[in-house]
């Protein structure tokens, strides 16, 4: 017991050293910064400034012109012409293939609405797979509901069913922007390697840790439906 005791001190001690190490990193990174303004004479700070607000200026414009192109809400678009002109226009599009009377497309559906208003940068659309044959069969789809990603009017990567989400109808709507991120069809923010249902204790150890690469390169040939 006592050496249990001993080796806990030494973990404690050893954390505690790295904490300490990594304050003392950012704090010599905010002197550095501080010290810096402090040199800046009022040309170079108003030169600063004017890069600020251009930059400010830019982000503010992008986002007009995202809005403007039918970003920041989930559309449904009413045939397969609207989808080659939706695609046609923005850089990040995210389409769901969906069927009515397919209950796991309302779920994907909620998670999509959240998304859209979050990720401006990407269009978010849905597209009644019944009335869009031509498109079902160029794109494989076989399985409902089926995401397709696309980037620079190319369909680069595919989210078939829940498999990917954990597998199961619970996923949170932090598991398909982990997913969403991993196809590079939304700006995320999070650790890729770490996706969000590995810490929920529920789903066990089954699944393994998916990187960047195996998810873009994934062949899909399922062809039942997924209700």
């Amino acid at each position: 017991k006592m050496a249990a005791d001993t080796s806990v001190d030494i973990l404690q001690k050893v954390l505690e050293n790295e904490i300490l190490q990594s304050a003392k990193v950012v704090e010599e990174h905010l002197d550095a910064e501080i010290q810096k303004l402090d040199q800046m004479d009022e040309d170079e700070l108003e030169c600063l400034k004017q890069r600020r607000l251009e930059a400010l200026k830019k982000s503010q414009q992008q986002k007009q012109e995202w809005l403007s192109k039918g970003h920041g809400e989930y559309r449904e678009i009413p045939s397969e012409r609207d989808f080659f002109q939706e695609v046609k226009e923005s850089k990040n599009v995210v389409c769901h293939f969906y069927r009515d009377t397919t209950f796991r497309c309302q779920i994907m559906d909620k998670h999509l609405t959240v998304l859209a208003k979050k990720h401006i940068e990407t269009k978010f659309l849905k597209l009644n797979a019944e009335k869009s044959p031509f498109l079902c069969e160029r794109l494989r789809i076989k399985v409902i509901p089926t995401l397709a990603l696309i980037k620079d009017g190319k369909t680069q990567d595919y989210v078939v069913g829940f498999t990917d989400l954990g597998n199961t109808d619970d996923f949170t709507t932090e598991t398909l922007e982990w997913r969403l991120g991993c196809a590079d069809v939304i700006n995320y923010s999070g650790n890729l390697m770490d996706p969000p249902f590995q810490s929920q204790k529920k789903y066990g150890t089954s699944f393994t840790k998916l990187d960047k690469k195996t998810i873009r390169g994934k062949i899909y040939d399922s062809d039942s439906d997924d209700d």
